[in-house]
């Protein structure tokens, strides 16, 4: 994506079944569980840039010893900074404590059976160390405490809040994070204490109680109280002191997660290839954990995975195909690939099928797997236009024409690299967008000047600033007779609230270009309709909820929006004509058939809380807020 913008976090768990000193023999290595969490959270780097961290449990550690242990960092080099922080704390070990995994157990911290692992994206908010999850709730009684990290944005927050007030909590702030731990801490809290009422009158001693809380702790019953009113896309991820773990899912399942079970381990993270990574196995081992699911893995080694909420829809975000996991997965792969060959037909009608004057290629690097996919496309098509012209001429052609039949082929350059980000410290606004345009590179020498049309693809525009300042700018001084900037994502045109930073419905090109409609067609006036609209909607009853910006979009015919976009776009003065290209949502659909999560594309919210939310968005644009909708 030219365009960067803020999205989901990634999450990692390794929960190790077999005693430590086991990894030791089998695998000379006494950090094995610590080992494998850097990797899995190595292979996930590009779900987060604002921070990571690690928290672990030791099990049936004696009472006085520290059995959970927590590091974060926020440094620029975020994982490379944790992992040294950690094993800072073995500097002082001599060569025997090393290869020594119980001592190591009973003396240092980290090496643990439960380690849970997190990279932080934010969407919102401070960047301050406080913000980088894993949270811990700390509390003597073991059972209590409880380590919670998360891939989340929940909408109802707020009501969410006011509940726990309600039960007589008084939280130490108003966020999605706190209010999560919290509410689930306070369920926890309630079912720790019912099991001691009901095993105290037994005669067992306290110590003993602790024992049997752990043995009997009904995690599923403690999820389905604590989510039952969460709103949102979710997946949340928690360590219970005594040595529960657990990793829940929405009912939609916007957000990913995948796991992994053998005799010896259970390995949980956000993409499936970094489990492949860092565990040695195939694709068809891992498991997706199915939507309003919970895996649960108790301290006695059981695993199961049981349902927590009822499921919905299946609203799997589709950015996550398009964009944000790593295309080292094989469906993802295939699915880009796929993306860019559902948009072959399109291009070539733009370009007239004029292969000897147009040049092909993509903005790095994220683009490349659906540009491959194009050219599959081009090629394709190419080599049914020559069948079809060999067909015609039932074998009247001469060598020289066969010749030139086959001598069609098309012009794929690397035209666009991205230079390092640059820092300006010019005031003048001129001046400024001359040297922030120059974020990207050009390959010189090979557009023929005025005479070849350039063909771009990208992943997606969102805003579309980084294209009109940077891209097109840099590009044109090639001097193409046209540039089509070609999209393997619809437009989007409507905020998200699921996990992705896309909240505020002003900075969408799609968006403004459906003003400049309204403004050209003198329909203005439906702003203000929409507004009131609006406000009334937001405070219906659940049910009767509806997306009121929509209609104003179902005025317009999806290739219009694309044209005003075109003019919005091209810099003023501009030379070449500009053409933009977006796919469009059934081939989307098509191209990503389990990931049918389209609300930013086409305004249907799995939840009444993204309903809410679109309009709110709304309601802010109208009155000038720049606050976030949710």
């Amino acid at each position: 994506m030219s365009e960067q913008i803020k999205h989901e976090c990634g999450l990692a768990l390794v929960r190790l079944l077999k005693p430590l000193d086991y990894y030791h023999k089998k695998y000379g290595n006494a950090f094995y569980g610590i080992s494998k969490i850097q990797l899995l959270l190595q292979k996930q780097r590009n779900r987060g840039q604002d921070g990571a961290g690690i928290a672990s449990i030791k099990l049936d550690t004696p009472p006085g010893a520290r059995y959970i242990s927590r590091k974060r960092s926020n440094a620029s080099n975020y994982i490379e900074d944790l992992f040294e922080k950690v094993f800072t704390r073995f500097e002082d070990c001599t060569p025997q404590q090393l290869e020594d995994p119980l001592w190591l157990k009973a003396n240092k911290p980290y090496v643990g059976e439960l380690l849970l692992g997190h990279l932080r994206y934010g969407t919102h908010g401070s960047n301050s160390i406080e913000t980088v999850h894993p949270f811990l709730r700390l509390n003597n009684w073991i059972s209590r405490n409880l380590v919670v990290a998360g891939n989340f944005n929940l909408t109802n927050v707020t009501e969410l809040f006011a509940e726990l007030v309600e039960l007589g909590q008084y939280p130490k702030e108003k966020s999605d994070t706190v209010t999560v731990m919290e509410k689930i801490g306070h369920f926890l809290d309630d079912e720790v204490q019912r099991l001691f009422n009901w095993f105290k009158p037994e005669g067992y001693s306290n110590q003993e109680i602790n024992t049997l809380i752990a043995d009997h702790l009904d995690v599923q019953r403690i999820l389905q109280r604590s989510c039952r009113k969460f709103d949102g896309g979710y997946v949340m991820a928690g360590l219970i002191g005594h040595g529960d773990a657990f990793v829940l899912r929405d009912p939609n399942g916007i957000r990913p997660c995948f796991y992994y079970q053998d005799e010896e381990i259970v390995v949980v993270a956000s993409e499936r290839p970094a489990i492949q990574t860092a565990i040695n196995v195939r694709f068809h081992q891992v498991n997706e954990l199915k939507p309003g699911h919970a895996l649960i893995i108790k301290k006695n080694g059981t695993v199961s995975e049981v349902p927590v909420r009822d499921t919905e829809k299946r609203a799997a975000c589709s950015f996550e195909r398009i964009y944000f996991s790593r295309g080292t997965d094989r469906d993802i792969y295939l699915e880009r690939k796929k993306l860019g060959k559902l948009l072959t037909p399109r291009v070539l009608e733009a370009v007239n099928y004029d292969f000897k004057n147009t040049i092909f290629s993509f903005i790095p690097n994220t683009a490349e797997v659906a540009f491959y996919g194009m050219m599959e496309g081009i090629h394709h098509s190419i080599s049914a236009r020559r069948q079809q012209m060999l067909l015609e001429k039932n074998g009247s052609l001469t060598e020289a024409q066969i010749k030139n039949i086959f001598s069609v082929e098309p012009r794929i350059e690397k035209l666009t690299v991205k230079d390092a980000k640059m820092r300006t410290f010019i005031a003048n606004d001129s001046l400024r967008g001359q040297m922030v345009s120059h974020v990207y590179d050009v390959t010189y020498g090979i557009v023929k000047n005025e005479v070849d049309t350039i063909v771009l693809l990208d992943d997606s525009i969102v805003r579309g600033t980084t294209l009109r300042d940077s891209i097109l700018q840099i590009v044109g001084t090639l001097k193409p007779k046209k540039i089509i900037i070609v999209s393997s994502a619809p437009q989007i045109r409507y905020p998200d609230c699921y996990g992705i930073d896309m909240s505020k419905m002003k900075n969408f090109v799609a968006f403004r270009a459906l003003l400049k409609l309204l403004e050209r067609d003198n329909k203005t006036h439906l702003l203000e309709e929409t507004y009131k609209k609006c406000k009334e909607v937001i405070l219906l009853e659940k049910s009767e909820v509806y997306n009121v910006v929509k209609e104003l979009y179902d005025l317009y015919d999806y290739d219009e929006v694309s044209k005003m976009i075109s003019q919005i776009l091209t810099p003023k003065d501009f030379k070449p004509e500009v053409e933009i290209i977006y796919q469009n949502v059934e081939d989307l659909n098509q191209a990503c058939p389990e990931n049918t999560g389209d609300w930013y594309f086409t305004g249907k919210y799995p939840t009444v809380g993204g309903l809410r939310v679109v309009n709110r968005s709304f309601i802010n644009f109208y009155e000038n807020s720049d606050s976030r909708a949710y």
